[in-house]
């Protein structure tokens, strides 16, 4: 049975010895440890992002079924319901990794997760194809909800066990998670357009095999390891360089196919290489357990000068800004350790829910969230409104999925980094990026030569920062315990703001502009209005961070005083 997080600093830091009943061979050891567990989280996360695929098989969903664009945006809205509304996934996470750890840990919330996408996206499938004729609307949605439900499953189990296992950097944790989680719909699409190039339909089968295939293999290797290692910063780093080359290489690969037609070996060839940089963080698994295969976890003995190794981990960790913290006398540290500890607490869902600092979380994603999700439900008719042709807007529907991807990664690390040397509170970087993504709503409202790109640049990578942000800020001022259950409900920020702004906004100004037009409006009008009005919003959300910033100023300034406390006593 796994242990609580009420374990003592000693047992966290306790290095793991092979022995017969932990299975002590050298193949154990090496798929045993919180480094395979990290590699199988990220290779499921990179098949699980399919909800921002959406505009890939939007239109021939909305042509066959004959419905409208307030029809379409509706059925988009219970796809972002069930991506976004994450409570059963975090109660799940909650029952089988503390309440009952011996009913299988993570794994079965991933299993949970693999059944919905399968009976999601493979239901979509047999309606499009007719198999299901023309269902009522209310059970696409339902097909949709399920679709999109699995990814929660998925992120939940993947996500709260890499904070678990990396908890003195979740911000680069989640970033890394988050990262692939966004990169995974390029990914898929690279896939689809290599296998069945101009046919969305099969792209509905492919996903429902891909993305429930995958998981059940690895799910069995994602477990929580209550271990510390002295490198984790840079072998998290090399996971970090992995999705930056990714990116990059799909951005390039992408701009190539939009530029040339690429012949059959030629996109096998990209594919190919594309798989491979996929795998390659098992790399960094063999390299740490190559380094570490003669020798534990090092812990200081009670009697050693732990002066100089405090030192050090304090400079490697870049807490530098503590030092301004240091109590000066006894009383004073006394005080300053009962007021962390205070604020410290692990909350439960409703505990955290009476606090203001949770509403303002909420508010702050529900600007942020349902804007971005806004934008990826309608960029496929934004593009035809415009007159992109269909592969441009596919093109923006995989640039999509990658400046979200990099959003995620980089707030979670950058913010990690400046918390730690500057003690900067996360709160501020979601109000900067809010900000930012206004500017990007702003551009994409202007119609202008290329605006749509510059605009879903900058709103993609200000909604992947959001994404990695809020369940960062969630786990620092809540506490971990309850973390994949508190989370979740404030995602469901999401689905809110999508349904006020994509459905009753931008749904339907788009039908009242195309009226007399059939179901499809050109021009820069279609969408001028409602996108000003996000851009409005998204200003209005970077406010209520910033309020959440000053509230939270002085709490992120005790956080990283425990942290040197902590140091000091191992």
């Amino acid at each position: 049975m796994e242990k609580s997080e009420t374990d003592s600093a000693a047992e966290l830091m306790a290095p793991v010895v092979p022995t017969a009943s932990t299975g002590g061979g050298r193949f154990s050891r090496m798929i045993n440890n919180k480094w395979a567990a990290t590699v199988a989280s990220i290779w499921i996360q990179s098949t699980s992002g399919t909800p921002s695929t959406f505009g890939i098989y939007s239109s021939v969903l909305k042509s066959s079924q004959s419905y409208s664009q307030s029809t379409l945006d509706t059925i988009a809205l219970f796809k972002d319901l069930g991506a976004n509304v994450g409570i059963l996934a975090g109660l799940l996470y909650t029952a089988v990794t503390h309440t009952r750890p011996y009913l299988g840990g993570p794994r079965v919330v991933i299993l949970a997760g693999a059944v919905q996408c399968f009976l999601g996206y493979f239901l979509t499938w047999l309606t499009v194809t007719g198999a299901i004729y023309q269902p009522p609307v209310a059970v696409v949605c339902l097909f949709m909800f399920f679709a999109g439900h699995s990814m929660p499953f998925m992120n939940t189990a993947n996500v709260v066990t890499s904070v678990h296992n990396f908890r003195d950097h979740t911000g680069t944790a989640i970033g890394i998670m988050k990262g692939f989680l966004g990169l995974s719909g390029a990914i898929l699409i690279q896939v689809y357009r290599t296998i069945f190039k101009g046919n969305p339909t099969s792209f509905l089968l492919l996903v429902a095999m891909v993305s429930t295939v995958n998981p059940l293999w690895l799910m069995w290797f994602v477990k929580i390891y209550k271990t510390y290692g002295g490198n984790e910063k840079q072998h998290l780093n090399g996971f970090s360089l992995v999705i930056v080359a990714i990116a990059a290489y799909l951005v390039a690969t992408i701009i190539l196919e939009s530029i040339i037609t690429l012949q059959l070996w030629a996109r096998i060839l990209i594919l190919s290489v594309l798989l491979l940089m996929v795998a390659s963080p098992l790399y960094i698994v063999l390299r740490v357990f190559s380094n570490n295969s003669h020798e534990a976890t090092k812990v200081p003995s009670a009697g050693s000068d732990t002066s100089q190794l405090d030192t050090e981990n304090l400079h490697e960790r870049g807490d530098n800004m503590v030092y301004h913290h240091l109590p000066s006398f006894p009383g004073q540290e006394e005080d300053s350790v009962s007021k962390t500890s205070e604020v410290e607490e692990n909350l439960n869902l409703c505990q955290a829910m009476s606090t203001i600092n949770f509403w303002l979380l909420f508010l702050g994603s529900a600007c942020g969230l349902g804007s971005g999700l806004a934008v990826l439900n309608n960029i496929t008719q934004i593009g035809e409104s415009l007159g992109y042709s269909s592969t441009e807007t596919s093109t923006l529907v995989s640039l999509w999925g990658i400046w979200n991807s990099l959003g995620r990664f980089g707030a979670g690390y950058l913010s990690d980094y400046i918390l730690h040397v500057r003690g900067w509170p996360r709160p501020l970087f979601m109000a900067i990026t809010l900000a930012t993504m206004s500017v990007g709503h702003a551009l994409i409202a202007s119609g202008l030569p290329g605006a749509l790109y510059a605009g879903s640049i900058l709103a993609g990578i200000c909604y992947g920062s959001q994404l990695s942000l809020m369940p960062t800020v969630a786990s620092e001022i809540f506490g971990v315990v309850n973390m994949g259950t508190i989370f979740n409900t404030i995602t469901i920020a999401g689905p809110v703001g999508s349904y006020l702004l994509s459905v009753r906004l931008v749904g339907y100004i788009y039908d009242k502009e195309a009226s007399g037009h059939g179901n499809t409006c050109t021009g820069v009008h279609c969408f001028m209005l409602s996108f000003f009005i996000m851009a409005g919003v998204t200003l209005v959300g970077s406010l209520v961070a910033m309020i959440l910033y000053l509230r939270t100023k002085m709490f992120y300034e005790q956080i990283i005083f425990r942290r040197l406390q902590r140091y000091m006593k191992q």
